[in-house]
């Protein structure tokens, strides 16, 4: 046995001591790393359980509407929970949910006011204006705003365009409250992979938050009214009955587009949802205050869809299509725009179930860049142009294409003249 003497022992003591003291450190740091950290920067010895309920603060960068939590706590929620925490936060308010009342009829053939559907909106304007889906809002007798902080207000619908499925409802806040709106973003920048987040009312609970990424862009989608919404935004952040309307945001806190449908077998969100772009959305909004509908251009034809039975018949009867696919000019108004650019319709009536065709004329085969073998091509393709626009057509006349330039008409104002 080796013997040590006293001055040793001390020196041996201090040693291990210290060794326990550098050990015991390194277990805290390794245990509690974020805590640790925090403590070590802050000048603190605070422990562990004082640092469990931290304080969040929300501050906006008002040049970029750039949303960021500062939090006291570094590492106590990742970055990714931060902006999730922070869009919620600010925007959450100016999300409301949208009740309606509709008539319906009784056994004795009376009108009986009955509940109707339930779905989301976003405040966009402190005027008290409301950006929603036209299906929420079909058909409503009344309408009904439910702010977050529970106060409902009655509403009425300015304006609708059931194309996009896009309508505005507008209530009126109580004076001298202001009201919390959702800034429009810009969803020709979108990116497949970009996360996004949706804030509505599934199943009526309302104000929930979802999360997702974008999973498709520029898909056509048809609607509930058999028309085909162009360039709808596909994402997986999961949408329900109920979140019809509400905002789809990215994580600056800025809407991208207006939740609207869901893909399901079941009923439920299977992680395939559609919304409409906020850039259909800006270009139809400021119609829909002032006109309480859409102006949209129109070319002064009665357009019939070629189908296989037709351009056999064609064919059989020696009418040069030149084409299979477009859009049979069946009638050309008499001094309209399509008369005045040269379009010739047809001229030989044939009858098609309880339908009459004219035979003989154009054949529309492309409008403003875009191909139109259906009818809801030629719909979509003027469904961004106002009358007054100028657009360039292409058409078969017999075997040869022929371009023309054409001003668009008022199509509503076409419309209620037929």
């Amino acid at each position: 046995m080796r013997l040590y003497s006293k001055r040793q022992l001390i020196v041996i003591s201090a040693g291990v001591f210290a060794v326990a003291l550098l050990l015991g450190a390194g277990l805290g740091f390794l245990r509690f790393p974020q805590a640790a950290q925090a403590a070590v920067s802050a000048g603190t010895t605070a422990t562990a359980t004082e640092r469990t309920s931290p304080s969040i603060a929300l501050s906006v960068n008002p040049g970029t509407q750039a949303v960021q939590v500062q939090n006291d706590v570094q590492g106590a929620y990742t970055l990714d929970e931060q902006e999730n925490i922070a869009v919620y936060e600010r925007f959450n308010e100016a999300v409301v949910n949208i009740t309606t009342e509709v008539v319906a009829v009784n056994w004795y053939l009376e009108p009986v006011p009955q509940e109707g559907g339930s779905g989301s909106g976003s405040i966009i304007d402190t005027r008290g204006y409301v950006l929603t889906n036209n299906h929420v809002v079909k058909d409503a007798y009344k309408v009904y705003v439910n702010l977050a902080d529970g106060t409902r207000y009655p509403g009425k619908v300015r304006g609708v365009d059931a194309e996009n499925d896009l309508a505005v409802v507008e209530f009126a806040p109580p004076k001298g409250q202001t009201l919390k709106t959702i800034p429009f973003g810009d969803s020709g920048r979108l990116k497949v992979g970009q996360k996004v987040l949706a804030i509505g009312n599934p199943f009526a609970l309302e104000r929930t938050l979802t999360r997702g990424i974008v999973s498709g862009l520029g898909r056509p989608v048809k609607s509930g009214t058999n028309t085909v919404i162009q360039n709808m935004i596909q994402t997986d952040a999961s949408i329900n009955p109920g979140n019809s309307g509400g905002p789809l945001l990215n994580s600056r806190g800025e809407m991208i587009g207006i939740n609207t449908m869901i893909y399901s077998p079941s009923g439920g969100s299977v992680g395939i949802g559609f919304a409409v772009p906020v850039n259909t959305a800006k270009r139809v909004v400021s119609d829909l205050i002032q006109y309480g509908m859409v102006k949209r251009g129109w070319i002064d034809v009665t357009p019939v869809q070629l189908f296989p039975e037709l351009v056999d018949y064609m064919k059989a009867n020696r009418y040069s299509t030149g084409t299979d696919r477009g859009l049979l000019l069946s009638a050309v108004k008499a001094g309209g725009n399509a008369d005045r650019a040269g379009l010739k319709g047809g001229s030989d009536a044939v009858r098609y179930g309880r339908s009459v065709l004219y035979l003989g004329g154009d054949i529309l085969v492309k409008v403003d860049g875009a191909d139109t073998p259906t009818l809801a091509d030629f719909y979509a393709a003027l469904e961004d142009n106002k009358p007054g626009d100028r657009v360039e057509v292409e058409y078969m006349r017999g075997k040869n294409l022929v371009k023309a330039t054409v001003t668009l008409s008022d199509r509503a104002q076409v419309l209620k003249e037929e």
